[in-house]
């Protein structure tokens, strides 16, 4: 019985000589999910984390702009810029921070041991054990109220070359996405004027579900509605742009015919001139959906195309 319980003890001990002892898991930006509203930005694959930090600084510009209403002065923006890539930043080595506070619990520990000599080192063991787990729960708090404190988060698609950006609104007046994606895409096709060297694409998301049917067909309703009104002065032409990443069980034809059949009549499908683009973007298991005007004219929201010398 010996010999056959000697392996096992020996994977164990090779196992926890390579797990962190009493250390959380490395974590990084927090995933999409749903109920979140922001930007969908491509970029080149392997630079996620250079394009999430240029797209905080482009966008907050941009959102100043719209809420002052006037172009923000140089020194102000790079001052806002700083401070929103510091936002960003943050959240993405949040990680490398927890695991450092945690090596530093880890070796104030047998300090708190070596005072419980002569007493119950099991008691000693459970003390320090809880002091712990409640330092764990307090960081965790303050983490999430930091959070919500902040205008922009990162949060991770979970696919090559893509980047969300999630903004959180601070007052009903605060420009849309949508309105904001517009702002920097007409800027850039008016002044031909170098934004970004690893952004791609800039699209508005105003909400997020679960990649099905029926979510979508629940979810959109609101949005159908704000931009396309049962009873409209001119109805408007348009189009229903569905890209799927990492997701391979998915019918696109069945998403656009879905996202379709919800905008009223007389609002009209018009592929080859559309007013407006429902774009439908599918990272995994999420769904992204916003609205946007001229896309096809706007080089399908493409910054590097429409910033590109023309020969």
């Amino acid at each position: 019985m010996g010999t056959d319980n000697k392996p096992n003890a020996d994977s164990k001990k090779r196992k926890n000589h390579y797990r962190p002892h009493n250390k959380s898991v490395k974590k990084g930006a927090y995933p999409l999910r749903p109920g979140v509203q922001g930007f969908f930005i491509t970029c080149d694959g392997g630079r996620e984390r250079q394009a999430s930090q240029e797209a905080v600084q482009l966008i907050d510009s941009f959102l100043e702009e719209l809420v002052e209403g006037k172009e923000p002065d140089e020194d102000e923006t790079a001052e806002k810029d700083q401070v929103a890539v510091a936002s960003v930043h943050e959240n993405l080595e949040e990680g490398k921070q927890e695991d450092g506070k945690n090596e530093d619990e880890t070796e104030s520990h047998p300090e708190k041991k070596q005072k419980c000599i002569g007493k119950d080192e099991s008691k000693c063991e459970e003390v320090v054990k809880s002091k712990s787990v409640d330092q764990l729960i307090e960081a965790e708090l303050e983490e999430l109220k930091d959070k919500t404190k902040r205008r922009f988060n990162y949060l991770d698609s979970g696919c090559n070359g893509v980047v969300f950006v999630q903004i959180n609104k601070r007052d009903e007046k605060d420009p849309t996405p949508k309105e904001i994606a517009q702002g920097i895409i007409t800027s850039a096709a008016d002044t031909r004027r170098h934004m970004s060297r690893f952004i791609l694409r800039v699209l508005p998301i105003e909400l997020t579900c679960y990649a099905s049917e029926e979510e979508i067909s629940r979810a959109i309703k609101p949005l159908i509605a704000q931009y396309f009104p049962v009873d409209p002065q001119t109805p408007y032409k348009f189009a229903v742009l569905c890209e799927a990443r990492a997701n391979s069980g998915l019918d696109r034809m069945k998403i656009i015919n879905v996202v379709a059949k919800s905008v009223p009549e007389p609002h009209k499908v018009d592929l080859t001139n559309p007013d407006r683009t429902i774009v439908v973007q599918i990272a995994k298991t999420i769904c992204c959906i916003g609205v946007v005007e001229k896309y096809k004219e706007l080089a399908k929201y493409n910054l590097r195309q429409l910033t590109s010398s023309k020969e």
